[in-house]
C-alpha cells in the first residue's frame, strides 16, 4: 500500500481530473483510499477540483476523525465497502451527467444499469446494479451498498450517481469513467443498440477472467 502522503496527492489529483473534465461539478462527490491505520476521505461539501492535500480528512479503523477538514458525510458507505471487502483500497463517488440522466430516463434493469455493450466495460466495470433513491447520507444505502461490496465493482445510486471501488483510487477512477461513456454511448444512440451476445461476454470472462 503506498504511504500516506502518495495517497493524498493521488486523491487531489484525480480530483481534479474529475472535474476538469466534467464528471463533478460544484462541491458533489467524493474519494477515499485505505490506510494500514484507517482511511483518507475528501472533506465534507469540498470541490473535487481543489482539493489541497493537508486537507483530506484523516479517519481511524474506529471511525475517529483525527486530522484534515471534516470527513464527507458518505464515510459511513465508504467504511462499510472496506469493512466488506479487503481487496478495496479507493473508492470514488461522482454525480456523473449521463449516469444520473440514465437513472432519470430508466435504467435497463435494477440489477444491471447497462447491458454489456462494449468489451471494456465488461472486462473493466461489469455489472452494476441500481439502489433506489434515498438521501445523501442515508445509513440505509451504506446497508445496501455493504452487501454488495464483494459482489461488484460499483453501484448507481438513483439520482445521486455512481459509488465505483478498486484496488486503488486511480483503478476506482478509471472504471467510473468508462461506466460514464458507457452510459454516454447508450443514451445517444437510437434506436438502442443491441447488447453483446452472451457468447461473446462469455469469451470476456475466459480470456480476461473478468466477472459479468
Amino acid at each position: 500500500m503506498r504511504n500516506e502522503n502518495d495517497l493524498r496527492e493521488e486523491i487531489c489529483e484525480v480530483g481534479l481530473s474529475l472535474f476538469g473534465r466534467g464528471y463533478t461539478v460544484g462541491s458533489a462527490g467524493n474519494i477515499s483510499a485505505r490506510l494500514d491505520d484507517g482511511w483518507l476521505i475528501t472533506p465534507t461539501d469540498a470541490c473535487l477540483g481543489r482539493l489541497q492535500p493537508h486537507a483530506i480528512a484523516k479517519v481511524t479503523t474506529a471511525g475517529e476523525w483525527v486530522s484534515g477538514d471534516k470527513p464527507s458525510k458518505t464515510l459511513a458507505l465508504h467504511r462499510q465497502v472496506y469493512d466488506r471487502n479487503p481487496g478495496v483500497n479507493g473508492v470514488v463517488h461522482t454525480h456523473s451527467t449521463h449516469l444520473v440522466a440514465l437513472t432519470l430516463a430508466g435504467v435497463w434493469s435494477a440489477q444491471d444499469i447497462l447491458p454489456p455493450l462494449t468489451p471494456y466495460q465488461v472486462m473493466k466495470v461489469g455489472r452494476i446494479p441500481l439502489i433506489q433513491y434515498q438521501r445523501p447520507g442515508s445509513p440505509d444505502v451504506a446497508t445496501q451498498v455493504a452487501a454488495l461490496a464483494d459482489q461488484v465493482r460499483g453501484v448507481m445510486l438513483e439520482r445521486l450517481g455512481p459509488v465505483v471501488w478498486e484496488s486503488s483510487v486511480s483503478k476506482a477512477s478509471h472504471a467510473l469513467e468508462e461506466l460514464e461513456e458507457t452510459a454516454r454511448l447508450w443514451l445517444m444512440t437510437e434506436p438502442r443498440p443491441a447488447p453483446l451476445s452472451q457468447a461473446a461476454v462469455e469469451e470476456l470472462k475466459r480470456v480476461f477472467g473478468c466477472a459479468w
